[in-house]
């Protein structure tokens, strides 16, 4: 079956799930660990000539979780992270670094979504992570894509999160909302995307992994 969408078309968001789970899987790529092997996306996917001249190594592993409320129609969870030096006020998956105590990276993923905004085990179905996505500081993040119970209630840490909300899946999943940006970064002029919902500015690494999600649910 052909799950591939028409360029510039808006994506369906009723049969998310089914496409999620025919086109992903929870096979950890040897790129998360392997640093030359292919397979792994990142800040500079528009101008990878970038990351030489940008004198960026990313070697850190990480993991997202890219919670997906099932609902009617569905909504992804997202966070407002404090003010802190690493994350200033940026919208942001549930996530962080993979400590060695965790069995997976889906399993850090969960860990870390416990923590920050106390949503619990028995509510997430992880579903296939998404490609590796390197970043400008440091991170290899595998993000892991899971369905969510729409009965969840959250508990925020507030000296991580300053607040969590949803947006529409459709909303994400539509071409015509990924905005293409530039900005200067240590001398070098690099593209990212923007997907601006309201007030909220998605941006840099949350839109990006958006972007792989859109094309790997919804593309080729």
């Amino acid at each position: 079956m052909d799950l591939a969408l028409p360029s510039g078309e808006a994506a369906p968001s009723h049969d998310f799930f089914r496409r999620a789970h025919a086109r992903l899987a929870l096979d950890v790529p040897a790129a998360l660990d392997d640093h030359t092997a292919e397979g792994a996306r990142g800040d500079l996917d528009l101008d990878p000539s970038l990351w030489e001249r940008a004198g960026v190594k990313a070697t850190r592993p990480a993991a997202v979780l890219v919670p997906v409320v099932d609902r009617p129609e569905p909504m992804v969870l997202l966070t407002l992270r404090t003010e802190l030096p690493s994350h200033p006020g940026q919208i942001a998956f549930p996530g962080g670094k993979i400590d060695p105590h965790d069995a997976t990276p889906a399993a850090a993923a969960l860990r870390e979504a416990e923590e920050e905004i106390g949503l619990t085990h028995d509510l997430i179905e992880p579903i296939g992570y998404l490609d590796l996505y390197l970043t400008f500081s440091g991170f290899r993040i595998l993000p892991t894509v899971a369905r969510i119970r729409p009965d969840y209630r959250l508990v925020l840490n507030e000296r991580e999160v300053a607040d969590a909300f949803e947006v529409p899946l459709a909303f994400l999943m539509d071409a015509r909302n990924h905005g293409l940006h530039s900005r200067d970064w240590k001398g070098v002029q690099r593209k990212y995307y923007a997907m601006p919902f309201g007030e909220r500015y998605i941006w840099g690494v949350t839109a990006g992994i958006l972007r792989n999600l859109y094309e790997r649910i919804y593309r080729g």
